[in-house]
Order: structure tokens, then C-alpha cells, then sequence
């Protein structure tokens, strides 16, 4: 139990309940081992939450309690580790120190709590005061933890922690969408996952191409970190910033209409932009001027050295429905694991300030480009299994230069939750007001996630883990864009 910040005063968190809810079956304890685009993900765990308000059943106008909304949870998630196996096993090292996951149905930790504070008072817009450690769990074991928090106004937050080596965001969408048909007894019920790793097998000979060593690095050729700076256990370890200027999460909503103008904007000579580049593109003009506007940076950089990187998520599973170069289908569509790549670009800060947008945006879409394509994927499977069992990570992550080099430069990753399903997480008592992602991960590189809005109206929610000073600039260059996320925005006032 403690006290935590929120837009209405302090609330009190109360922890009641623990239990581990496993499959009801006997299972065989069975290894599954990681593909090679598993092996990319350092350990980090990524959380996910919805919020539903006055949760009623769908046949009748009576109000569910707490506890058997809890009950419904728990009954479904039990039935869908059936088929998710996976998500009730645990990480363990092989022979050779590389990850494993060994299946035994240790099940998954779940947590019930109460929260003395309604959703309309519950500072959305700062999740790390009202979300991180409170109404998402931490992870402590296995590969999947969830808690179920009972709020003052009667309704509930529904939260879940993922271990990213296990799943990336498409998995844990399925996942979490099959648990909620469980629980619904009139829903259809989606296809199982395929956990089938000869899907992702390297080639022989393998075949690499040169340019994913500009995307990607052994961690084992990482410079040394400097004296002022530690990792532990001789493993990739995200770098914290200065405690004065770290990383922060906020939640912003951009309306269809300022998504539509910036696409207009970014679309040029006859090449139609996504809305997802045309974003990207000008949030990277945003830090890109954040940096290059600082005084004390531009004044120990006359010549304007200062690097800016951005990356955006790539997944694989559509540029793999046919292998072999013919058109048969594959189960990728219903692959359960990592099928990501993060291509970046790299540019001067002030070019990226001074240029138009539309030249930001073109530059976005090629490095994107050039990374979604099959044969990319191919690439990067044999390129993980060149270098095994030496882990690798993508380089956006890491800062290669010396300290001089990297004074000034920022970099943030871009990851689109477009698919978001948060209008079919109806376990049998409505829709959620809200869901998002939620990834402080620690690191020195930005996070960013868009999000369709619940209001289904062509909005975007934007998760966006950036330095303080990052967010204050973009807040006065560009509040007209990123509207902190507000009940009111979510018609709870």
C-alpha cells in the first residue's frame, strides 16, 4: 500500500491480492527456443494497459462487481494460455548463454488491486506518476504478469507486463485479443498462434548483406563505456541520462485533422506520404531543433556537428507470406514472437531544422524503404546467425562515437501501434475508455507510439518517452499537435 500522485491529490494503492494462474491442463514441460530476431531484444519488458468506467455486461444494464469481473479474467486467461503456452513459461540460458524458453506451465503472476481514486481524476496525461509501478505490474518472473485494479468510481484498470525477447507488440495484440474473446462466451475466436521457429530459419550459405552493419552491432564490438558509467554483467545495459534532463512519458492525442495537414504537407511531386511518415517526420524536426536551439550545445559545436537519429519499426510478418520465392502462404500472419527491424537515419541536426518538412518526410521514407522487403528479413536472420553467439542490438540504441562526437545528439524510435485493438479488448463489460502502451525503458534513446484513439474518429493517443527539455520544447513549438491527453478529451468530465 502507498500514496501516489495523481491530477486529483494522492490516492491510495492497495495491493490484495497475488496468485499465479496457469492452464488448467497438464502440459509437458517442453523447450522452445528463440529465433534469430528474438535474439535482437536485449531484456526489457513492455507494459500495456486499458481502462474501462461503470463496466456493465453487454446483455443486461447491471453493474459487474470487482470480483467477478476478476473472476471472468482470470477464468479466460487460464483457457487462452492453452493455446499462448508460451506466455506461461520463463526465460532461462542455454549451454551457450543465449536465451531459451523453457514451457512448464509455471503460469502467469497476477495481481489484484484497489486504487482510492476515480478514472476522471487519473492524471493520464503523466503516466509515470499515476501508471509506472502502480496500475501496471512489474514483471519479477516468468515471461507475462497482470493486475486488475479496482477503481473508486467502480471501474477497473486491466494492465499487462510482457518480456519483449518473448513478444513484440503484434504478439502481445493477439494475445491479448484472444484472451478477451475467451472471456466473452458469444465471441468468435481467433486463430492460434504459430510458434512454428522453422519460419525464421537462416539460409544456407547465408547470404548478408553489408548495409545491416550499419544497422546493427554486436554488442561485443561496443566501445567501452566511459569510467563515469557501468554495465552490469558484462551485458547490454541502456545508459541512464542526467538526472536534471532524463527521459520522461507523457500522453498527447493529434487530432485526424493535424495528421491530415501534415500528410499534405509531406506530400510532394506526386508521392503521397503515410500518415505514420509524415508524423515521424516533423516530431523529428521537433528534437532535431530541440537539441540545436540549446545555447550551450550550439556553442560548444560552431560547426554544427550535432547528430540526429531516428528510427521507426519495421515488421516483418507481411514481406514474409511466401518463402522460397513462390506464393504460397505462410502462418506468419499468426506468428507469435519478435518479427521486427528498426532502420534509422542519421542527419545533421540543423539540416534536419532547415530543410522542409517534405524532405524530412522523403528521407524517412526511404531508410523505411529499404528495410521493408523480404529480402531485408532474410538479411537480418543470417546476419544474427553469423554472429552468434555474440548477441547483437540495433545501433540506434547505442552511442558508438567518444563523448565528443555524441555531445548534443539525440535519438528516438518511432514504433507504429496503429493496430492497436483497444476496440475489441471487451471482456463482456464494454469497451475500454482508453488503452495504451507504456515503455519507459530506461534507455538514452526516445520512444515514441502512436495509437488509434478509442473515440474512433481518426485521432491518434501518442505515447512518447522523451528528455524533459525534448517535451517542453515540443509542448511551446507545437501544443496545436500534441494536446495533453485529458478526461475530458476521453468524455469522463
Amino acid at each position: 500500500m502507498g500514496a501516489v500522485a495523481g491530477a486529483g491529490g494522492e490516492f491510495v494503492l492497495k495491493l490484495d491480492k497475488r496468485e499465479v494462474v496457469a492452464a488448467p491442463l497438464p502440459m509437458q514441460e517442453h523447450w522452445l527456443h528463440l529465433s534469430n530476431l528474438d535474439l535482437l531484444l536485449p531484456p526489457l519488458d513492455f507494459g500495456v494497459f486499458f481502462c474501462y468506467i461503470n463496466p456493465t455486461t453487454t446483455s443486461t444494464s447491471q453493474r459487474l462487481e470487482y470480483g467477478s469481473m476478476v473472476r471472468i479474467l482470470k477464468a479466460a486467461l487460464a483457457q487462452a494460455l492453452i493455446s499462448y503456452y508460451a506466455l506461461a513459461g520463463e526465460v532461462v540460458q542455454n549451454s551457450v548463454g543465449e536465451p531459451e524458453l523453457l514451457c512448464n506451465n509455471r503460469g502467469v503472476d497476477f495481481v489484484e488491486a484497489f486504487a482510492d481514486i476515480e478514472l476522471c481524476h487519473l492524471n493520464l496525461y503523466n503516466p509515470d506518476e499515476t501508471i509506472e509501478g502502480k496500475l501496471v505490474p512489474a514483471k519479477k518472473r516468468g515471461v507475462l504478469a497482470v493486475q486488475a485494479t479496482e477503481l473508486k468510481c467502480g471501474g477497473i484498470v486491466v494492465a499487462c507486463t510482457f518480456d519483449h525477447r518473448i513478444a513484440d507488440a503484434y504478439s502481445a495484440n493477439m494475445f491479448m485479443v484472444f484472451w478477451a474473446e475467451t472471456a466473452r462466451s458469444d465471441a468468435p475466436i481467433s486463430l492460434p498462434p504459430s510458434f512454428r521457429r522453422s519460419l525464421l530459419h537462416p539460409r544456407r550459405p547465408l547470404c548478408v548483406n553489408p548495409s545491416l552493419d550499419r544497422m546493427y552491432v554486436p554488442i561485443s564490438a561496443l566501445p567501452p563505456p566511459p569510467k563515469h558509467k557501468q554495465q552490469v554483467d558484462d551485458e547490454f545495459e541502456p545508459t541512464t541520462s542526467r538526472d536534471d534532463d532524463r527521459l520522461v512519458s507523457r500522453i498527447y492525442y493529434v487530432t485526424a485533422a493535424q495528421l491530415s495537414e501534415l500528410q499534405h504537407t509531406t506530400s510532394s511531386n506526386g508521392s503521397k506520404r503515410s500518415k505514420l511518415e509524415s508524423f515521424s517526420a516533423f516530431l523529428w524536426k521537433m528534437v532535431a531543433e530541440s537539441s540545436a536551439s540549446s545555447s550551450s550545445l550550439v556553442a560548444n559545436n560552431e560547426d554544427n556537428k550535432m547528430i540526429s537519429r531516428m528510427g521507426i519499426v519495421v515488421d516483418g510478418r507481411y514481406r514474409l507470406m511466401s518463402q522460397d520465392g513462390d506464393d504460397k502462404p505462410t502462418p506468419m500472419a499468426s506468428y507469435f514472437g519478435n518479427v521486427l527491424s528498426i532502420p534509422f537515419g542519421e542527419k545533421r541536426a540543423r539540416e534536419v531544422v532547415e530543410k522542409p518538412l517534405s524532405w524530412v518526410a522523403e528521407a524517412v521514407h526511404e531508410f523505411v524503404e529499404g528495410a521493408a522487403t523480404r529480402e531485408h528479413f532474410l538479411d537480418l536472420i543470417d546476419w544474427v546467425e553469423e554472429h552468434r553467439p555474440a548477441p547483437g542490438v540495433t545501433r540506434i540504441y547505442c552511442k558508438l562515437g567518444s563523448e565528443e562526437e555524441e555531445e548534443g545528439s539525440t535519438a528516438f524510435v518511432v514504433s507504429s501501434g496503429l493496430r492497436f485493438p483497444v476496440s475489441e479488448m471487451d471482456f463482456g463489460w464494454g469497451k475500454p475508455v482508453l488503452g495504451s502502451y507504456h515503455f519507459p525503458w530506461g534507455g538514452e534513446t526516445g520512444y515514441v507510439m502512436p495509437m488509434p484513439s478509442p473515440l474512433s474518429n481518426g485521432d491518434w493517443v501518442v505515447y512518447l518517452l522523451l528528455s524533459r527539455s525534448q517535451l517542453a520544447f515540443i509542448e511551446s513549438k507545437a501544443p496545436t499537435v500534441f494536446r495533453p491527453l485529458t478526461p475530458q478529451y476521453l468524455h469522463l468530465l
